[in-house]
């Protein structure tokens, strides 16, 4: 497996209204469907060279660069399948872009909002409450690698700008639910001792390239962590707390996994799919998402949370995806 990055500018995406830059005007692909790749024998994920260049299509576009220096990451990935033993692999190229957070026009701000819910000392939930209208193995809903965004741009920034604000250099950190995008800002990588994750898909942690290492784990079935007591000094999982089924017994596993005075960041914004998501979840509010993240946390042994409004001020939009936090110190 092979990743090959490139820093973007955002008018290089639509390059297509340059006469003299077409260099990045690639055709649509055919889809690659569902039912195709889960009928296939084998399937696999790999990462070959970026299309494009690093460089400019022409004189006229490193000007436009240096005067709206918005930065995104490209990457090309090609899914391979149907290699059987009949021999017949098909693969499908797809340019996938990635937000790095950072040179946005956005405006970042930390709102702090008061948790005022006082839970019962015995847990109140039902096995109704995490009813899912799509009950089906959950391993089948996410066999086919998605990399793509569940949250707008400008709620992938403010994440970003939160972790860099909250997270030191040189903590060990776990992303539970993880995907291709840890939405961590780009020099973790280098100056974070330790990133693991946990995911329901492997290829899509496979790409995700700001990971030192990785285990596919379906939590609903195995809430279990498959790490040392106090291993982490930050967990984090992002707009994903909203499918777990067991969420109180994975937290339980956060507050094992973290050394003390570790962190956990819960982030939240509106959107999920809904066949997956928790009944009680679908009938609440944004406001009372955040006092149920609180509730759980309680039940799993953490003391009061603090919750956040992140969400981005974006210059003329109004309706743009609303991002909080959840956070919590063992």
């Amino acid at each position: 497996m092979k990743i090959t990055n490139m820093l973007l500018s955002n008018w290089l995406i639509f390059a297509a209204s340059c006469a003299c830059c077409t260099a990045l005007c690639l055709p649509r692909a055919p889809e690659l469907t569902r039912s195709n790749f889960i009928r296939s024998s084998a399937s696999v994920i790999f990462f070959s060279d970026v299309v494009g260049s690093s460089e400019p299509a022409c004189a006229s576009d490193k000007d436009k660069m240096q005067q709206n220096p918005r930065y995104y990451i490209e990457s090309e990935v090609q899914m391979k399948y149907g290699d059987d033993s009949k021999g017949n692999p098909r693969t499908r190229g797809v340019l996938v872009r990635r937000f790095t957070g950072d040179s946005t026009p956005y405006t970042f701000r930390t709102s702090p909002i008061s948790l005022v819910k006082e839970w019962p000392e015995e847990i109140p939930f039902t096995k109704k409450d995490f009813f899912r209208a799509d009950e089906g193995d959950d391993e089948n809903f996410y066999t086919l690698p998605r990399l793509v965004y569940h949250i707008d741009e400008p709620a992938v920034a403010s994440l970003t700008q939160y972790y860099r604000a909250n997270i030191k250099p040189g903590s060990e950190i776990l992303d539970i639910c993880s995907s291709w995008v840890s939405h961590y800002p780009l020099e973790f990588k280098d100056n974070m001792k330790r990133i693991s994750a946990t995911g329901m898909n492997p290829l899509e942690l496979m790409a995700n390239d700001q990971l030192t290492d990785y285990e596919a784990r379906n939590l609903n079935v195995n809430p279990k962590l498959p790490y040392e007591d106090n291993s982490f000094d930050v967990v984090t999982c992002v707009v994903s707390i909203d499918y777990l089924i067991n969420p109180i017994e994975v937290l339980k596993e956060v507050r094992r996994v973290l050394r003390p005075g570790g962190k956990v960041i819960i982030s939240q914004s509106n959107r999920c799919f809904p066949s997956k998501a928790i009944a009680m979840w679908l009938e609440m509010n944004d406001r009372q998402h955040l006092e149920l993240i609180n509730g759980y946390l309680k039940y799993a042994g953490f003391g009061k949370a603090q919750a956040y409004d992140i969400t981005a001020s974006v210059p003329g939009e109004r309706f743009n995806d609303p991002m909080f936090i959840v956070e919590v110190t063992k």
